[in-house]
């Protein structure tokens, strides 16, 4: 005589959580953690209610979709929030302000940008005197090309 396999159902569920846990953490996408909590909550909770397959199968589907589609947006807004690209290095350095160190010499000096380095610059503009504040538009190379502010020139 054979057992009855419906009260193993629930090893299952556990197998199936672990392995959509698993795949979540290969994807990092919160599609199969969604899934994952589906068969835990729907699949084995109803199993340890005493449901039916049938119905486990329907409750883990009714919480995976509704959590697909309600929790995991969420999730996803959250964590791409933080990822937007923040400009580094020579990227940083556009729009930044700098005062002025040397005067400009046929169009070439030096300023000193606000982040504290000190540059060679070419100057894009009208005349600047020595401690005005000039913005950077452009590097090339190991010179930033600088235009004289907008806001005023205070010393």
């Amino acid at each position: 005589m054979l057992p009855d396999l419906a009260q193993f159902i629930w090893i299952g569920w556990l197998s199936l959580v672990v392995l959509f846990l698993v795949i979540e953490l290969l994807t990092l996408e919160f599609t199969f953690l969604m899934l994952a909590a589906g068969a835990l909550l729907g699949g084995l909770g109803t199993n340890l209610a005493g449901a039916a397959w049938w119905v486990q199968i329907l409750a883990a589907g009714a919480v995976a979709a509704l959590l697909l589609f309600t929790i995991r947006p969420l999730l996803l807004r959250v964590f791409h929030r933080s990822s937007r690209l923040h400009p580094t290095n020579v990227d940083a350095l556009h729009g930044m302000t700098a005062r002025v160190l040397q005067p400009f010499v046929d169009g070439a000096g030096m300023v000193k940008l606000d982040n504290g380095e000190t540059w060679t610059a070419r100057l894009l503009g009208g005349p600047v005197d020595v401690g005005e504040s000039v913005v950077v538009t452009a590097v090339s190379g190991a010179t930033v090309e600088v235009r004289p502010s907008e806001k005023g020139n205070s010393s």
